[in-house]
């Protein structure tokens, strides 16, 4: 089964450098690493490629350098399937992210943006709009590229789905443009100045369109209109890296709602794969085909 409607993302797209090590090392510490590996990340080729590997059609809008890794990354989209025509090659370096996972699968990000800073507003003139489609953004490219996407996608009756990481101060005019805000709880309560994740989704659902908060192993929850509407639980596994879980959530989350899915059903499809994914090591790479996600809700 394939989308009915095509996915944009527009996003970063970055070259993860990952270091294993038993643990963080403490400021002014040196510890010793276990292995180190080269991985394509950035959360926007991240959710283009999860989304992908569901069955989406998926269309990416980013940046890379004119550099091996720029090489790299252009070649992993077009091989998931991805069509690659607005992605701008920049005389900037690609994106890197310093990655640090410990014995217990948790992770510590260095971001550098390079090539991603040129991602600005005039990249939308090589979109091409269909009405009640879905278009992806995230944080980790310029505001004001995130904001106009927004705004293109009220005036073409596309539908917005934004991940607000890293996480940055929102307006409340920005915030009403958005059709479904996804952050994790911690940029749930530092956007909303909440307490709790689900204080701070009823407060951004009465902001937005619908709020989807992921809660890690605690599952995620959906609010709309100020009140929490569903709690979807977390598949319980032992996680290896956690890098790329809420990317993957957010990829496959998108695919069905294009496909038709409610909400709830989205979510479900979203947690299994989420946990399939943080059993392995990697960004994009721990990410699964949709063949693994419908055999694990069987």
């Amino acid at each position: 089964m394939t989308a009915e409607r095509s996915l944009l993302v527009l996003g970063s797209a970055n070259m993860d450098l990952v270091v294993n090590a038993a643990r963080h090392p403490e400021p002014g510490e040196t510890v010793f690493g276990d292995s180190f590996t080269t991985v394509p990340g950035g959360k926007g080729l991240n959710q283009a490629v999860a989304a992908a590997r569901m069955g989406a059609r998926v269309s990416f809008v980013g940046a890379v350098g004119r550099d091996l890794y720029g090489d790299r990354l252009i070649e992993l989209l077009a091989t998931a399937g991805i069509d690659t025509t607005a992605v701008l090659r920049s005389e900037l370096t690609t994106g890197t992210a310093h990655i640090t996972v410990d014995g217990r699968g948790r992770n510590s990000i260095v971001v550098v943006s390079g090539a991603n800073t040129e991602l600005t507003p005039a990249a939308l003139a090589q979109l091409r709009p269909e009405p009640d489609g879905w278009l992806l953004t995230q944080l980790e490219v310029p505001l004001p590229t995130v904001v106009a996407a927004l705004a293109w996608c009220r005036r073409h009756r596309v539908r917005s789905m934004l991940t607000p990481a890293p996480v940055t101060a929102l307006s409340e005019e920005v915030l009403a443009q958005v059709d479904l805000l996804v952050p994790n709880e911690i940029e749930a309560a530092q956007l909303a100045g909440a307490a709790s994740p689900e204080e701070a989704a009823r407060w951004l659902s009465r902001r937005c369109g619908d709020v989807v908060v992921t809660l890690g192993a605690d599952g995620s929850l959906w609010a709309r209109a100020g009140r929490i509407v569903h709690h979807e639980p977390s598949r319980r596994v032992s996680p290896v890296d956690t890098t790329a879980a809420g990317d993957t959530f957010v990829g496959v989350l998108a695919t069905r709602l294009a496909e038709g899915a409610e909400l709830p059903e989205a979510m479900r499809w979203a947690s299994a794969a989420a946990a399939i994914g943080v059993t392995r090591a990697g960004a994009s790479s721990s990410m699964p085909a949709r063949s693994e996600v419908v055999a694990l809700l069987g």
